[in-house]
């Protein structure tokens, strides 16, 4: 039996286009693994976010079924209780749980979702969403101790990457991306394990980070910057440490490269609930005292009938007589709002005055099924080319970038699958119309394990 029998690389954010196309013949270890198996755009959730991205993969379900919208997801409803969507937020099975059911020893490192770290059958080390390392962070939990014993510098996430320190934040991605690899590496011949998966965050980290000085159809491109082959660079140091990975697998390892999403220059922000305040949807009692978020400012709720989130996509929520506290919509007056809104969504234009094409998701619409408090309306500002900003006071539509610090990069909505199996070489075939969601039933039904009825996805191979 090889060990181990699957190796899983995510790597947050990796943009299929710089893989696929640009810097093809600058990634050796990569191209060989298209050319020898499949690959090819993978559509991620929606929202194509890291949480809950990673976890729709390995679940199977999606953002509606998990209840899990974004990073931040309201608590309940009242007006500004949000929360982190952590691991707890995943109540079924992922992947690993499947294997470790059907007897498979597993070693799960950095996979988004996974803190605090759940029992497995075999290790697993918890993601960035770990606040420090006092807690903790590994299972089993002695784990973490011998992690910090020869890694007395353990990182979990890259620190202040939203900053203008550019050369700290490179070498943190680099140090980043190297601890993961070598983890990788030493569960390999210490835990030999059957099932293998790591995530790099470096990846999505850089593309925040270095995307302006890359991309001349950025609005701030720095064609001169010391830094304009940052991501390029990176890119073909993943493939170095991949190659170095593999060398260490058997011969006959199943090998499966995976981004959550893609990447996108960022052209601005759109100040959402500036927007709802000047169509009269949102009302505040007093004018912003400069750039203020929605819980500083006093908000009239007997008045406001909509407000909204920022992110990489815009989050719309209706204030719902009898679901909402202070609630002023009508039910019966609901699905006619949403319309209306979706129009005026529709209709709005770019600072230059073009129209943007902007794409409104209902949740009732768009997921199998709708759990916890999701939003009344879900929009992609322009297809992801400009954020949601959700802070007021800004006495403009527009911005530019990021109003939570320095940003280069937006989301898009398709990441990567190169899928290798030896036993099972496919000679270079594309993959066709893949979603995130096919991930896990393609895998279970290539390791000849049953494939719940209750999952989304389908088999790709």
């Amino acid at each position: 039996m090889p060990t181990p029998r699957l190796l899983i690389l995510g790597l947050d954010c990796m943009e299929p286009s710089l893989v696929f196309d640009r810097w093809r013949s600058d990634l050796p270890t990569l191209s060989r693994l298209m050319d020898q198996g499949s690959y090819g755009k993978l559509e991620s959730s929606i929202p194509a976010i890291t949480v809950p991205a990673w976890s729709c993969m390995m679940s199977g379900r999606d953002p509606g079924e998990l209840g899990i919208y974004g990073f931040r997801n309201r608590l309940d409803r009242s007006y500004n209780r949000m929360g982190i969507a952590d691991g707890r937020a995943v109540k079924v099975p992922r992947l690993w749980d499947y294997l470790g059911e059907a007897g498979w020893t597993v070693s799960v490192i950095s996979v988004p979702g996974t803190f605090p770290p759940p029992t497995v059958k075999g290790s697993l080390i918890s993601c960035f969403l770990t606040p420090n390392v006092t807690v903790p962070f590994t299972y089993p939990e002695g784990l973490g101790a011998e992690i910090l014993g020869e890694m007395p510098d353990f990182m979990l996430d890259v620190p202040e990457f939203r900053s203008e320190d550019k050369a700290q934040i490179l070498e943190n991605i680099y140090r980043l991306c190297d601890q993961r690899f070598t983890l990788a590496e030493r569960s390999l011949l210490q835990e030999k394990p059957d099932f293998l998966m790591l995530v790099d965050m470096g990846v999505d980290r850089i593309h925040h980070s270095f995307w302006k000085p890359m991309d001349p159809t950025h609005p701030d491109h720095e064609p001169n910057s010391p830094f304009a082959s940052a991501i390029h660079d990176y890119y073909c140091h993943l493939d170095r440490r991949i190659e170095h990975l593999l060398s260490q697998c058997s011969s006959d390892t199943a090998v499966l490269v995976v981004s959550d999403h893609g990447a996108r220059a960022l052209m601005g922000g759109f100040c959402l609930n500036e927007w709802l305040i000047q169509q009269g949807y949102l009302v505040l009692k007093e004018s912003p005292h400069g750039v203020q978020s929605l819980e500083e400012v006093a908000v009239d709720w007997s008045q406001t009938r909509v407000w909204g989130a920022g992110g990489y996509y815009g989050r719309i929520f209706f204030n719902v007589q009898g679901r909402e506290p202070q609630g002023c919509v009508p039910v019966v007056e609901y699905d006619r709002l949403r319309q209306e809104l979706t129009e005026k969504l529709q209709a709005l234009t770019g600072p230059d005055g073009a129209l943007w094409s902007n794409q409104i998701h209902l949740p009732q619409q768009t997921y199998q099924r709708v759990r916890g408090v999701a939003p009344d309306l879900l929009v992609y500002f322009d297809q992801l080319a400009w954020r949601s900003i959700g802070t007021v006071g800004h006495g403009a539509l527009y911005t530019t970038g990021n109003d939570t610090g320095p940003d280069d990069a937006n989301h898009a909505q398709y990441g990567l699958a190169i899928f290798y199996d030896p036993q099972n070489p496919q000679g270079g075939k594309r993959l066709e119309n893949a979603q995130i969601y096919d991930i896990l039933p393609t895998l279970l039904k290539h390791y000849g394990l049953p494939v719940p009825n209750t999952l989304r996805g389908k088999n790709l191979l």
